[in-house]
């Protein structure tokens, strides 16, 4: 009985403590908007200190875009038309700005922003001297932020080919040739990083796109997060490259054995012009000529058949039909014969077949006939003349080159970034070409990592945003202590406590179950003569049963004396036995049912106790 209001007070208090914090959460959100909550937020972690990195002199290129003045000089908006799309969607018209990140942004960092969607855009910058692949690595890093997500479209980069001369930005489009294509890309459920270059064919000079594994880890939280992203890749001269991810390694290879399709051709090919011979038998098995059909196989034999053993249900009525024209239906006044038809009334359930098992001609159903065997084949069996599958001849292939070095690709002179995407506000940061990745890893410490920082301390989850409200409402700290002490108390008091189980308890089991119960202990103390209202009926029985038994001894001496005989003045020890035997078990059955009564009473309340002994 403990156990029970315990457990129940316990449940209480679990969903108050449940459903107190959700209030808090909705009462703050009542009391303050979006607006004001971000705001509240950028303040409370306004700490993190921002300052635009110093320039990378051996850096090809490093661009933060914090000098607005700086970029309108340096980066140039293509001025192109795409080719083979109509004229009103061919321009390069898409919105450009240099502006700070929506949410989080750091105190002077600013970033390159796609304003527009659903439009083509490009815009390009030179480097500072071309790159040449020779013994030094290639490291491309930037930060991309999809601050409203990404339905369908780009934000990857590209590393235009040097030309006779410098390319012409202001011409750059989608067919400017470029040697490496390298960021995100998503439309519906494909989600890609892409890391493309362009090869050379030694012997032909033909460009060809090999395109880099997929990523070994899942890519799709950028897309979705709008939260700025590190994008790093690395290519060795030992033909070796890296993709990082917020500086995590999640792809890396070989470029002359992990890309599709392969930098080398095979050696050998297939000869087109060999052709497998007419006796050559591919098969391996084949239909035993020997085989015979049996002869009693009947290949006509139905699949069913009609029941044999059906009988026709008594009163089925052949000559009725199921359904009848409606007798009550009229012809319309309309109605046309020339034109409508004849006319012909409605169909409806012949009324007679209600009552009948059924009308129309009887047929017994269909059951699987027994003699079915279907279309006979014979077994198949090894085919003798089997020479296995035929392949063609392999010859040398003529176009058969081998580049050892892929690495060694089209010097890179400018980036350009040409997109078209579904969405907007599409964020570029801190874009550095280099060939040390040091450099790399110092513009990411002195810009990326604050921006991670920040975020870290300004993620208002659940318990902060309670805690912010209890701060201003200091009374549910007073809560918060109950919530917390109250189940720890009941939970000690229900392990460490040991349960005493009233008599009542016990008196209410042993009902239940009938189990049986040990004999009460006497009463220390008797209850007093001049109380008699208050003794046990199991003493009042007690004394009855003596007066019945005196009355009876009574009885008989007076028979005995009436009689004139004289009781005997010697009596045998057996009789004596018995005599004393009977008044124990008397005596024995006095003390059962006075305990009996004794027990009966505490059960029941005063005033049905005075009513038994009344």
């Amino acid at each position: 009985m403990a156990w029970r209001w315990q457990r129940t007070v316990l449940l209480a208090v679990v969903l108050i403590g449940i459903l107190l914090p959700c209030a808090v959460i909705a009462g703050e959100d009542d009391e303050v908007t979006v607006t004001e909550e971000m705001v509240q937020e950028e303040d409370e972690v306004e700490e993190v200190i921002y300052a635009t990195p110093k320039v990378i002199a051996s850096a090809y290129l490093m661009e933060t875009f914090d000098d607005v003045g700086a970029f309108e000089n340096a980066w140039v908006k293509s001025q192109a038309k795409k080719d083979g799309v109509d004229e009103d969607i061919a321009k390069y018209d898409g919105v450009w700005a240099v502006e700070s990140a929506e949410r989080m942004a750091l105190t002077g960092d600013r970033g390159l922003v796609l304003k527009s969607k659903a439009k083509h855009a490009a815009i390009a910058v030179a480097l500072k001297r071309p790159f040449s692949f020779t013994s030094k690595p290639l490291v491309v890093q930037y930060e991309v932020n999809l601050q409203n997500g990404q339905e369908c479209g780009g934000a990857y980069i590209k590393l235009l080919s040097s030309q006779d001369g410098r390319v012409d930005l202001k011409k750059f489009n989608d067919k400017t040739p470029y040697t490496i294509m390298f960021g995100p890309d998503k439309c519906g459920n494909d989600h890609k990083l892409h890391f493309i270059f362009r090869h050379i064919n030694p012997l032909t000079g033909e460009v060809e796109e090999k395109h880099a594994k997929r990523p070994r880890d899942k890519i799709e939280e950028p897309f979705k997060d709008k939260k700025p992203h590190l994008y790093t890749l690395i290519v060795r001269p030992d033909n070796t490259y890296e993709i990082n991810l917020d500086q995590e390694v999640i792809n890396s290879g070989s470029l002359l054995e992990d890309f599709s399709p392969p930098v080398n051709p095979p050696k050998e090919i297939d000869d087109p012009e060999d052709f497998m011979p007419e006796e050559w038998d591919e098969r391996e098995k084949i239909p035993d000529p020997d085989a015979t059909k049996p002869d009693d196989w009947d290949e006509d034999a139905p699949m069913q058949i009609a029941d044999p053993d059906a009988v026709k249900p008594s009163g089925w009525l052949d000559e009725e039909p199921e359904m009848i024209p409606d007798p009550t239906a009229e012809k319309p006044e309309d109605w046309d014969d020339e034109m409508d038809g004849e006319w012909e009334a409605a169909l409806i359930n012949n009324p007679k077949c209600a009552d009948a098992p059924g009308c129309g001609e009887w047929k017994p159903p269909m059951i699987d006939n027994p003699n079915y065997k279907g279309k006979w084949r014979p077994a198949m069996i090894d085919n003798p003349n089997y020479r296995g599958k035929w392949k063609p001849r392999k010859i040398s292939n003529p176009d058969f080159f081998e580049d050892l070095e892929p690495f060694k690709m089209t010097p890179i002179d400018a980036v350009g970034i040409e997109l078209w995407s579904m969405s907007d506000n599409i964020l570029f940061d801190n874009l550095i070409i280099t060939d040390s990745i040091a450099d790399a890893n110092l513009l990411a410490a002195e810009t990326f990592d604050l921006k991670v920082m920040k975020l870290e301390k300004g993620q208002v989850g659940v318990f902060r945003r309670i805690l912010n409200y209890s701060n201003k409402h200091p009374w549910l700290y007073g809560i918060y202590v109950l919530l917390v002490a109250i189940p720890v108390v009941l939970i000690i008091t229900c392990c460490c406590a040991e349960p005493k189980d009233s008599k009542v308890d016990k008196d209410a089991e042993h009902k239940k179950t009938d189990e049986p119960t040990a004999d009460d202990p006497p009463a220390d103390d008797p209850p007093a003569d001049d109380a008699p209202a208050d003794d046990p009926p199991g003493e009042v029985e007690g004394e009855a049963v003596e007066g019945e038994q005196e009355k009876v001894n009574n009885a008989a001496s007076d028979e005995d004396a009436a009689s004139g005989e004289e009781p005997a003045d010697t009596v045998e020890g057996d009789a004596d036995e018995e005599e004393d035997e009977e008044e124990e078990e008397e005596e024995q059955v006095n003390e059962e049912k006075g305990k009996e009564a004794e027990e009966a009473q505490t059960r029941t309340s005063p005033r049905l106790r005075k009513a038994r002994r009344e």
